[in-house]
């Protein structure tokens, strides 16, 4: 078990913008290839997982995000038990998914940092550090893009006009939270 600590030391607030570490929140990794697989998650989590490119899903307690024809991130609404990194939902997944070899689960929960951003300065500060073109995206409710910011990998999943999820993994987060601080400081 790993002890969960903070990727980032603070939240942060600017004019229009605010940014904060969501945490702890349970992240899985599936991937599968077949319409069994879909079917066992879907009976499993409750959730139908996005079949279409760039989108996501969403249930009571999980969303969904699209990463590939044949992989998704499933991360929990609520934040979990921070004390363990032993969790009911991929034991099930493991059971249901990996055991009947109908693909493979991975925990990633302390792989990655979600990072929440509100404010109608966030594309701003996207178009500051990034190439992809955000002007369909962040019209798009339920959008999700891998691209780069900052030179660094992140995964952007649109929750709104004016909020959206980042993920990254965290031996990068505390340098892409500086270079987002620095750069919401001059918007």
């Amino acid at each position: 078990m790993l002890n969960y600590n903070s990727a980032l030391s603070e939240d942060k607030s600017y004019q229009d913008l605010q940014m904060k570490e969501i945490k702890p929140i349970m992240k899985l990794i599936i991937r599968g290839k077949k319409r069994e697989f879909i079917s066992a998650v879907g009976k499993s989590l409750n959730i139908l997982l996005p079949t279409e490119s760039n989108t996501s899903s969403q249930s009571e307690k999980y969303t969904s995000l699209w990463l590939s024809p044949d992989e998704w991130m499933i991360f929990s609404n609520e934040k979990i038990d921070k004390n363990t990194n032993n969790y009911e939902t991929e034991k099930l997944l493991d059971k249901n998914i990996s055991k009947t070899n109908l693909g493979a689960v991975t925990d990633v929960t302390d792989q990655f940092v979600m990072i929440n951003l509100k404010g109608d300065k966030i594309y701003d500060l996207f178009e500051t550090g990034s190439p992809f073109n955000f002007n369909e995206f962040k019209n798009k409710k339920g959008s999700v893009t891998q691209t780069i910011l900052a030179k660094i990998d992140v995964i952007i999943h649109n929750q709104d006009k004016s909020e959206v999820n980042l993920f990254v993994r965290r031996s990068f987060s505390q340098h892409l939270f500086s270079w987002m601080n620095d750069s919401a400081s001059r918007l």
